[in-house]
Protein backbone atom coordinates (compact mmCIF):
# COMPACT_ATOMS: atom_id res chain seq x y z
CA UNK A 1 0.00 0.00 0.00
CA UNK A 2 2.80 2.51 0.95
CA UNK A 3 4.48 1.42 -2.36
CA UNK A 4 0.94 2.22 -3.86
CA UNK A 5 1.04 5.80 -2.70
CA UNK A 6 4.64 6.75 -2.99
CA UNK A 7 4.91 5.06 -6.57
CA UNK A 8 3.27 8.22 -8.32
CA UNK A 9 5.51 10.62 -6.44
CA UNK A 10 8.86 9.43 -8.09
CA UNK A 11 8.18 11.56 -11.02
CA UNK A 12 8.56 15.50 -10.95
CA UNK A 13 5.12 16.42 -12.79
CA UNK A 14 3.27 14.44 -10.52
CA UNK A 15 5.19 16.07 -7.40
CA UNK A 16 4.67 19.72 -8.90
CA UNK A 17 0.89 18.44 -9.13
CA UNK A 18 0.19 17.95 -5.75
CA UNK A 19 1.79 20.45 -3.85
CA UNK A 20 0.84 23.15 -6.12
CA UNK A 21 -2.87 21.40 -5.88
CA UNK A 22 -2.31 21.46 -2.07
CA UNK A 23 -2.06 25.08 -1.94
CA UNK A 24 -4.91 25.42 -3.86
CA UNK A 25 -7.04 23.39 -2.54
CA UNK A 26 -5.94 25.11 0.87
CA UNK A 27 -6.45 28.69 -0.37
CA UNK A 28 -9.93 27.64 -2.00
CA UNK A 29 -11.24 25.55 1.35
CA UNK A 30 -10.20 29.10 3.52
CA UNK A 31 -12.16 31.64 1.34
CA UNK A 32 -15.54 29.01 0.49
CA UNK A 33 -16.22 29.46 4.60
CA UNK A 34 -16.35 33.19 3.48
CA UNK A 35 -18.07 32.59 0.19
CA UNK A 36 -20.59 30.12 2.60
CA UNK A 37 -21.10 32.38 5.48
CA UNK A 38 -21.45 36.04 3.39
CA UNK A 39 -23.96 34.29 0.71
CA UNK A 40 -21.13 35.10 -2.08
CA UNK A 41 -21.22 31.48 -3.75
CA UNK A 42 -22.95 32.79 -6.97
CA UNK A 43 -20.09 36.13 -7.02
CA UNK A 44 -17.56 33.13 -6.92
CA UNK A 45 -19.29 31.77 -10.03
CA UNK A 46 -19.28 34.87 -11.81
CA UNK A 47 -15.46 35.85 -11.16
CA UNK A 48 -14.35 32.63 -12.02
CA UNK A 49 -16.51 32.92 -15.64
CA UNK A 50 -15.37 36.54 -16.22
CA UNK A 51 -11.86 36.02 -16.36
CA UNK A 52 -11.86 34.35 -19.77
CA UNK A 53 -11.60 37.50 -21.15
CA UNK A 54 -8.85 39.25 -19.30
CA UNK A 55 -6.85 35.77 -20.06
CA UNK A 56 -7.63 36.47 -23.81
CA UNK A 57 -6.58 40.22 -24.07
CA UNK A 58 -3.54 39.20 -21.50
CA UNK A 59 -2.32 36.74 -24.53
CA UNK A 60 -3.24 38.83 -27.30
CA UNK A 61 -1.28 41.95 -25.39
CA UNK A 62 1.85 39.50 -24.35
CA UNK A 63 0.95 40.47 -20.60
CA UNK A 64 0.96 37.60 -17.49
CA UNK A 65 -2.32 35.67 -17.57
CA UNK A 66 -2.64 36.13 -14.45
CA UNK A 67 -2.47 40.24 -14.78
CA UNK A 68 -5.77 40.02 -17.53
CA UNK A 69 -7.27 37.46 -15.48
CA UNK A 70 -7.32 39.78 -12.02
CA UNK A 71 -8.06 42.61 -14.00
CA UNK A 72 -11.49 41.28 -15.41
CA UNK A 73 -12.33 39.64 -12.60
CA UNK A 74 -12.26 42.39 -10.67
CA UNK A 75 -14.18 44.57 -13.45
CA UNK A 76 -16.87 41.74 -13.12
CA UNK A 77 -17.11 42.60 -8.94
CA UNK A 78 -17.52 46.33 -10.01
CA UNK A 79 -20.25 46.03 -12.88
CA UNK A 80 -22.19 43.58 -10.12
CA UNK A 81 -21.76 46.30 -7.78
CA UNK A 82 -22.65 49.28 -9.71
CA UNK A 83 -25.84 47.94 -11.41
CA UNK A 84 -27.05 46.47 -8.10
CA UNK A 85 -26.29 50.14 -6.91
CA UNK A 86 -28.46 51.65 -9.61
CA UNK A 87 -30.94 49.34 -10.84
CA UNK A 88 -33.76 47.41 -9.34
CA UNK A 89 -32.95 44.32 -10.80
CA UNK A 90 -32.10 41.97 -7.96
CA UNK A 91 -28.05 41.06 -7.56
CA UNK A 92 -28.66 37.28 -8.45
CA UNK A 93 -29.70 37.90 -11.39
CA UNK A 94 -27.39 40.99 -12.78
CA UNK A 95 -24.54 38.58 -11.53
CA UNK A 96 -25.62 35.81 -13.76
CA UNK A 97 -26.34 38.33 -16.53
CA UNK A 98 -22.87 39.62 -16.65
CA UNK A 99 -20.49 37.27 -16.39
CA UNK A 100 -22.49 35.10 -18.93
CA UNK A 101 -21.83 38.26 -20.83
CA UNK A 102 -18.20 38.19 -19.82
CA UNK A 103 -17.63 34.75 -20.55
CA UNK A 104 -19.29 34.89 -24.09
CA UNK A 105 -16.88 37.81 -24.78
CA UNK A 106 -13.63 35.41 -23.41
CA UNK A 107 -15.19 32.38 -25.88
CA UNK A 108 -15.42 34.76 -29.07
CA UNK A 109 -11.77 36.17 -28.44
CA UNK A 110 -10.50 32.72 -27.74
CA UNK A 111 -11.78 31.34 -30.96
CA UNK A 112 -10.62 34.29 -32.93
CA UNK A 113 -6.98 34.50 -31.85
CA UNK A 114 -3.64 32.06 -32.15
CA UNK A 115 -3.03 30.18 -29.42
CA UNK A 116 -0.81 27.31 -28.30
CA UNK A 117 -3.10 27.05 -24.74
CA UNK A 118 -5.63 24.58 -25.58
CA UNK A 119 -9.42 25.95 -24.55
CA UNK A 120 -10.01 22.62 -22.84
CA UNK A 121 -7.24 23.42 -20.32
CA UNK A 122 -8.36 26.98 -19.42
CA UNK A 123 -11.87 25.69 -19.27
CA UNK A 124 -10.81 22.19 -17.52
CA UNK A 125 -7.29 22.85 -16.13
CA UNK A 126 -4.36 20.57 -16.54
CA UNK A 127 -2.98 19.74 -13.35
CA UNK A 128 -0.21 17.10 -14.67
CA UNK A 129 0.94 19.39 -17.12
CA UNK A 130 1.77 22.43 -14.85
CA UNK A 131 5.40 23.68 -15.64
CA UNK A 132 7.92 25.13 -13.34
CA UNK A 133 7.17 28.76 -13.98
CA UNK A 134 3.26 28.21 -13.60
CA UNK A 135 4.22 26.32 -10.21
CA UNK A 136 6.24 29.25 -8.99
CA UNK A 137 3.47 31.24 -9.76
CA UNK A 138 0.83 29.07 -8.08
CA UNK A 139 2.40 29.03 -5.33
CA UNK A 140 3.24 32.55 -4.78
CA UNK A 141 -0.20 33.65 -5.28
CA UNK A 142 -2.50 30.93 -3.41
CA UNK A 143 0.20 31.40 -0.80
CA UNK A 144 -0.33 35.34 -0.63
CA UNK A 145 -3.80 34.46 -0.32
CA UNK A 146 -3.66 32.26 2.64
CA UNK A 147 -1.48 33.97 4.47
CA UNK A 148 -3.90 37.55 4.16
CA UNK A 149 -6.89 35.16 4.85
CA UNK A 150 -5.53 33.70 8.12
CA UNK A 151 -4.08 37.42 9.28
CA UNK A 152 -7.22 38.52 8.48
CA UNK A 153 -9.44 36.28 8.94
CA UNK A 154 -11.14 37.36 12.09
CA UNK A 155 -12.10 41.21 10.87
CA UNK A 156 -13.33 39.20 7.42
CA UNK A 157 -15.18 36.80 9.35
CA UNK A 158 -17.13 39.85 11.35
CA UNK A 159 -17.61 41.60 8.19
CA UNK A 160 -19.53 38.66 6.44
CA UNK A 161 -21.45 37.72 9.64
CA UNK A 162 -22.73 41.10 10.51
CA UNK A 163 -21.42 43.94 8.62
CA UNK A 164 -23.64 46.39 10.07
CA UNK A 165 -21.91 45.79 13.55
CA UNK A 166 -18.48 45.78 12.11
CA UNK A 167 -19.36 49.69 10.94
CA UNK A 168 -20.66 50.20 14.12
CA UNK A 169 -16.84 49.52 15.27
CA UNK A 170 -15.23 51.86 12.87
CA UNK A 171 -14.53 48.90 10.54
CA UNK A 172 -14.25 50.48 7.07
CA UNK A 173 -16.83 47.91 5.18
CA UNK A 174 -16.12 49.35 1.39
CA UNK A 175 -12.67 48.37 1.86
CA UNK A 176 -13.05 44.97 3.81
CA UNK A 177 -15.38 44.13 0.64
CA UNK A 178 -12.78 45.09 -2.12
CA UNK A 179 -10.63 42.89 -0.06
CA UNK A 180 -12.68 39.52 -0.62
CA UNK A 181 -13.22 40.73 -3.87
CA UNK A 182 -9.24 40.70 -4.68
CA UNK A 183 -8.54 37.97 -3.00
CA UNK A 184 -11.08 35.90 -4.23
CA UNK A 185 -9.54 37.11 -7.83
CA UNK A 186 -6.54 36.40 -7.05
CA UNK A 187 -7.21 32.84 -5.94
CA UNK A 188 -9.12 31.86 -8.27
CA UNK A 189 -6.19 33.01 -10.74
CA UNK A 190 -4.13 30.53 -9.02
CA UNK A 191 -6.47 27.69 -9.47
CA UNK A 192 -6.97 28.50 -12.93
CA UNK A 193 -3.66 26.62 -14.51
CA UNK A 194 -4.33 23.70 -12.53
CA UNK A 195 -8.29 23.56 -12.27
CA UNK A 196 -9.54 26.04 -14.91
CA UNK A 197 -12.41 28.11 -14.74
CA UNK A 198 -15.16 25.80 -14.50
CA UNK A 199 -13.97 23.32 -11.89
CA UNK A 200 -12.64 26.19 -9.48
CA UNK A 201 -16.19 26.64 -8.56
CA UNK A 202 -16.83 23.48 -7.19
CA UNK A 203 -13.32 24.15 -4.81
CA UNK A 204 -14.67 27.73 -3.88
CA UNK A 205 -17.75 26.38 -2.90
CA UNK A 206 -17.49 22.48 -1.70
CA UNK A 207 -15.23 22.59 1.15
CA UNK A 208 -16.67 25.61 3.12
CA UNK A 209 -20.14 23.70 2.51
CA UNK A 210 -18.92 20.79 3.86
CA UNK A 211 -17.64 22.69 7.04
CA UNK A 212 -20.81 24.51 7.55
CA UNK A 213 -22.84 21.36 7.55
CA UNK A 214 -20.68 19.15 10.24
CA UNK A 215 -19.78 22.22 12.49
CA UNK A 216 -21.34 25.19 14.56
CA UNK A 217 -17.94 26.71 15.38
CA UNK A 218 -15.83 29.44 12.85
CA UNK A 219 -12.40 27.54 13.88
CA UNK A 220 -13.49 24.08 13.37
CA UNK A 221 -15.48 25.19 10.00
CA UNK A 222 -12.14 26.34 8.80
CA UNK A 223 -10.36 23.18 9.45
CA UNK A 224 -12.69 21.03 8.49
CA UNK A 225 -12.96 22.68 4.98
CA UNK A 226 -8.87 22.82 4.69
CA UNK A 227 -9.17 18.96 6.04
CA UNK A 228 -11.36 17.74 3.33
CA UNK A 229 -10.05 19.79 0.35
CA UNK A 230 -6.76 18.60 1.12
CA UNK A 231 -7.33 15.09 1.52
CA UNK A 232 -9.61 14.83 -1.65
CA UNK A 233 -6.39 17.04 -3.64
CA UNK A 234 -4.28 14.04 -1.76
CA UNK A 235 -6.54 11.37 -3.19
CA UNK A 236 -7.18 12.22 -6.29
CA UNK A 237 -3.72 13.00 -7.43
CA UNK A 238 -2.87 9.44 -6.62
CA UNK A 239 -6.27 7.61 -7.79
CA UNK A 240 -5.97 9.20 -10.89
CA UNK A 241 -2.54 7.91 -11.86
CA UNK A 242 -3.50 4.42 -11.09
CA UNK A 243 -6.59 4.42 -12.83
CA UNK A 244 -5.69 6.64 -15.77
CA UNK A 245 -8.44 9.46 -15.07
CA UNK A 246 -8.62 13.27 -15.29
CA UNK A 247 -7.11 14.82 -11.92
CA UNK A 248 -9.01 18.05 -11.34
CA UNK A 249 -12.46 16.54 -11.70
CA UNK A 250 -11.55 13.40 -9.94
CA UNK A 251 -10.70 15.87 -7.17
CA UNK A 252 -14.16 17.49 -7.44
CA UNK A 253 -15.19 14.26 -7.44
CA UNK A 254 -14.10 13.21 -4.30
CA UNK A 255 -15.16 16.06 -2.53
CA UNK A 256 -18.18 16.16 -3.73
CA UNK A 257 -18.25 12.76 -2.41
CA UNK A 258 -17.30 13.85 1.19
CA UNK A 259 -20.31 16.34 1.24
CA UNK A 260 -22.62 13.59 0.58
CA UNK A 261 -21.33 11.81 3.31
CA UNK A 262 -21.72 15.45 5.23
CA UNK A 263 -24.97 15.94 4.37
CA UNK A 264 -26.29 12.38 5.40
CA UNK A 265 -24.46 12.12 8.25
CA UNK A 266 -26.27 15.81 9.82
CA UNK A 267 -29.48 14.15 8.20
CA UNK A 268 -28.99 11.06 10.29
Amino acid sequence: MLDWIIEPLSYAFMQRALISGLFIAIACAIFSCFLIVKGWSLMGDAIAHAVLPGIAIAHMTHLPLSIGATVSGLLCASAIGYLSRYSRVKPDTLMGIVFSGMFAVGLVLITHIHTNQHILHILFGNILGITTADFVETMLISGSCIIILLIKRRDLMAFCFDPIHTATLGMNNARMQWMLLIILSLTIVSALKAAGIILVIALLITPGAIGFLTTKTWDHMLVIAVGTAGLSTLLGVIFSYHWDVATAPLIVLIQTGFFLLALFQTRR
